[in-house]
């Protein structure tokens, strides 16, 4: 038999069926049709035939053909089950099989009527009529044509040549199956086009459907966004609302307590939680949220998240604790490779989530180098625990285990958010839990044991301000056109004890920097007239002091104003919304690199 083509198709296999898989249906539904006419045929073969003189010869030749006229039937009806339409190689392989039964049988047609005598003639036009329905049959799949056609047109032209008073003859067959081929290669053309044009189609629908599906998710995700910032926004508002209204003295009663206090201070911080978590996942879901790879200490940044939520901890009756192996705990050298505030953001949500949601034992963070060469950290916790299926929920975006998260805050995004990190950064965030047990998340990241961690990019948040008789009070400018955000970091600022200026954008920004030396300027990184990295270039290119005060550039969180804004001469980058801790970092980084450090920081 020959050699069988390669039936992997090249063309798009998305949503439809490709042009081989269309051709070998085609051919597919004309073999019943093809077995009918052989059928039809074979009594004008057995008249013909039995003018032959050797009858013996001629039994054995419809023999010959009754069995392959069988195993043309089983072949059809292996066409028929389901696992053929899954395999195109066996399928092609079968269909050329089927075919050359019948260029055999016609051959042996052929052979036996070049002995029938009298009757040689119209048997081997009786053979040469069968091979071009043969011909026609394999035409709707080129390689079947291609292989089968000469297979069968060859028994009786060979036929036909080999007698000198055949030959006229022989040429006018030779004529007759070369026409019929190449009506067949044109039909087979005409096929291949309808074939492509209908997968292309079924490609089409395909992507319809998938952005049908698309648009679907994304106003799902869309109507979850809005109804879960509409709950948290308007809890964390109304707490808000209420403790304010006391201050004012609208509700008719005294200031609002201590108690009170920290519970407006504790939902505006929720709020603010929620808001910028809920703009990281949609960031993230748009491809759009970057992260920047660098070695970095991961022990001493889960240890300062220890340090930072082990008051909470401690407040619950929790014992919070840290494990380091012993082969990271003495290692001279060796880095995480990941975004530290991204890793930072992971590692505080876990950890947050275990003080959170364990109402007595203890929550213990381990870190250790695997045997894969990764960093692995486990947050592991003695918490209600989740099933299987309240896992997969839990890591869901917008869904919330209720039997566990009812009475607490959150938009259900810390973990779908975090497992999404972890992935850019070439990691990954998996858990097990048991019901009753407890819960512990694995956070593994790119480890190298000969790299040298840099300087960290995010500190801890603090939650006091420095001490008064510590401070030097700074001339600070700051330019910023939203009236609210102004007020906000001139607020921090005089708290930390500085004296501000403000101007509304940045050309006011750059004039007051050419008239008036101040120890410090904060510069907006989007502002109308003269954006953020415009005006910090402009004051750069300024002689004498006016362009070596410190900068600070603040931006929204967008890594690519960081960028422009360093680029132009920023000597920090403070992202929003701004804290005093934050603030206070941010200004004494500042004022010590001043212009004589080329490394930039990042403040969250």
């Amino acid at each position: 038999m020959p050699a069988q083509p390669d039936l992997r198709s090249s063309e798009p296999q998305r949503g439809g069926l490709s042009a081989t898989q269309q051709a070998l249906d085609a051919q597919t539904a004309l073999l019943p049709y093809a077995l009918a006419v052989f059928t039809v045929s074979l009594p004008a073969y057995v008249w013909a035939g039995s003018h032959a003189p050797n009858a013996v010869w001629m039994s054995a030749t419809f023999a010959i053909f009754a069995a392959a006229w069988a195993a043309f039937y089983g072949a059809v009806n292996w066409l028929k089950k389901p696992e053929a339409a899954t395999d195109l190689k066996m399928r092609g392989r079968v269909q050329i099989f089927c075919a050359l039964i019948w260029a055999l049988a016609v051959g042996q047609i052929a052979f036996f009527a070049d002995g029938a005598g009298a009757a040689r003639e119209p048997l081997l036009l009786t053979a040469v009529a069968a091979a071009v329905v043969v011909i026609f049959f394999a035409s709707p799949w080129l390689p079947s044509l291609l292989i089968v056609g000469p297979a069968a047109a060859a028994g009786p032209l060979i036929a036909l040549f080999a007698q000198p008073e055949t030959r006229e003859l022989a040429s006018l067959s030779w004529g007759a199956i070369a026409l019929s081929m190449a009506l067949a290669l044109i039909f087979n053309r005409v096929l291949r086009r309808q074939f492509e044009m209908a997968a292309e189609r079924e490609t089409l629908i395909a992507d319809r459907a998938g952005m049908v599906e698309a648009a679907r998710r994304l106003a799902q995700s869309k109507s979850d966004l809005v109804a879960t910032l509409s709950h948290e926004i308007r809890n964390g508002l109304t707490g808000v609302a209420h403790v304010l209204a006391a201050a004012a003295g609208r509700n008719g009663r005294g200031a609002p307590s201590r108690e009170q206090l920290s519970a407006a201070l504790d939902a505006a911080n929720d709020l603010i939680s929620v808001l910028n978590t809920t703009l990281d996942s949609e960031t993230a879901e748009a491809g759009r949220l970057s992260v920047e790879a660098r070695p970095f200490d991961a022990v001493n940044l889960l240890r300062d998240l220890v340090l930072l939520n082990r008051p909470n901890a401690t407040a619950k009756g929790l014992e919070l604790a840290l494990h380091v192996s012993d082969d990271l705990a003495s290692a001279k050298t060796g880095a995480a490779l990941a975004d530290a505030h991204r890793a930072r953001q992971i590692l505080a949500n876990l950890i947050g989530n275990a003080v959170k949601f364990t109402v007595r034992g203890r929550v213990e963070a381990r870190i250790e180098q695997t045997l894969s060469g990764r960093i692995a950290i486990e947050i592991a916790d003695t918490g209600p625990g989740l099933a299987a299926e309240e896992m997969e929920r839990a890591f869901e975006p917008f869904l919330r285990v209720e039997r566990t998260s009812a009475g607490t805050s959150g938009a259900g995004l810390g973990l779908s958010l975090s497992r999404q990190l972890a992935r850019l950064m070439g990691g990954d965030l998996t858990a097990h839990s048991a019901v009753g047990v407890g819960s512990c998340f694995r956070l593994e990241l790119p480890y190298d044991p000969e790299a040298t961690a840099e300087r960290e990019v995010v500190q801890a948040e603090v939650s006091t301000t420095p001490d008064p008789a510590d401070r030097k009070a700074l001339r600070v400018l700051i330019a910023e056109d939203d009236g609210l955000n102004a007020a906000m970091l001139r607020a921090v600022l005089e708290q930390l004890g500085h004296h501000v200026v403000h101007a509304v954008d940045g050309r006011r920004a750059f004039e007051l920097a050419k008239a008036i030396e101040f120890d410090l300027i904060m510069i907006d990184g989007r502002m109308p007239n003269m954006d953020g990295p415009q005006t910090i270039a402009a004051i750069r290119a300024l002689t004498g002091h006016g362009g070596q005060p410190p900068i600070i550039a603040v931006i929204g969180g967008d890594a690519e104003e960081a960028m422009d804004c360093t680029a132009a001469g920023a000597d920090a980058v403070l992202r929003k919304p701004v804290s005093v801790g934050a603030v206070a970092r941010a200004v004494a980084d500042a004022i010590s690199a001043g212009r004589s450090e080329p490394e930039n920081r990042v403040v969250a």
